[in-house]
């Protein structure tokens, strides 16, 4: 027999059994794991793990499901308690459930998310928001929050899809009440406004009432000093005014001449004899 016989004697069934060997295992990457599927049996309840593993070829096949957590973004346009139409975004982390891989994969198939986390989410939205009145929307965005949650974990459970979180990232309201939220804003600034003017009269009033006292006292004291002094208390007044007067008119560089006929500006004050 020639060499190259040989060699295929020899190269052919290792071939085929290099082939055969490929072909019966199979790598489950790091967060996912595999369904198996028997042409037989149909799809196996149990799931594997992460690693290498083996299976008969033809016979059955192995569908990776990836479990890790991934982030999604559903919006939703609807009506409020108060008829306001309102848009709202909801941010939602999902994975599927791992021990009930074998049932998603058999009614829902891999994009078991595309499938049933909009339909849902809209649903308990519109459900949730019209409960409330757009202003409670915003002052109670907690509690809307958290219980759109509460209704969105129980809907998705029953597709055994966990949701890891489920916050409002977005939310909007119709151009009516946008309006109608400024128009009240700038009817409080009005008010407001007119309760500064308001209080403001009120402090120049007391002002001007605590001004009249003051000068009522002043016209008292003055009226006393007049009985008391007779008429040295106005000239003490004048002589006063006279020195200030001159004292303007002796710092004011365009006055260079004071006519008197006593030789003093309104010094010659004339007493009683």
């Amino acid at each position: 027999m020639s060499l190259p016989l040989r060699l295929n004697r020899v190269i052919v069934p290792l071939g085929v059994a290099v082939v055969l060997i490929q072909s019966s295992i199979y790598d489950v990457p790091g967060g996912f794991r595999a369904v198996m599927f028997d042409r037989f049996a149909g799809v196996k309840d149990q799931a594997t793990g992460e690693g290498t593993h083996f299976l008969v070829p033809w016979l059955q096949k192995a569908i990776l499901f990836d479990c890790r957590i991934k982030p999604r973004n559903i919006s939703s346009t609807t009506g409020s308690k108060d008829l306001q139409m309102v848009s709202i975004t909801l941010r939602v982390l999902s994975r599927p459930d791992v021990g009930h891989l074998s049932r998603i994969y058999q009614n829902l198939g891999l994009d078991y998310d595309e499938r049933v986390l909009p339909s849902i989410a809209n649903e308990v939205l519109k459900a949730i928001v019209a409960q409330f009145d757009a202003a409670e929307l915003i002052t109670q965005r907690e509690v809307v929050s958290a219980r759109i949650r509460s209704d969105l974990l129980q809907r998705a459970d029953e597709f055994h899809i966990k949701l890891e979180d489920v916050s409002i990232t977005h939310l909007t309201f119709g151009k009516e009440f946008t309006q109608a939220v400024e128009a009240k804003q700038i009817a409080q600034q009005d008010a407001e406004r007119a309760k500064f003017i308001v209080e403001k009269a009120e402090q120049e009033r007391q002002a001007a009432v605590i001004r009249a006292e003051g000068e009522a006292e002043a016209a008292a004291t003055v009226s006393k000093a007049l009985e008391k002094a007779g008429d040295a208390f106005l000239a003490l007044r004048k002589i006063e005014a006279s020195k200030a007067i001159v004292q303007s008119l002796a710092n004011n560089s365009n006055v260079s001449y004071i006519p008197s006929s006593g030789g003093n500006v309104l010094l010659n004050v004339p007493t009683k004899q």
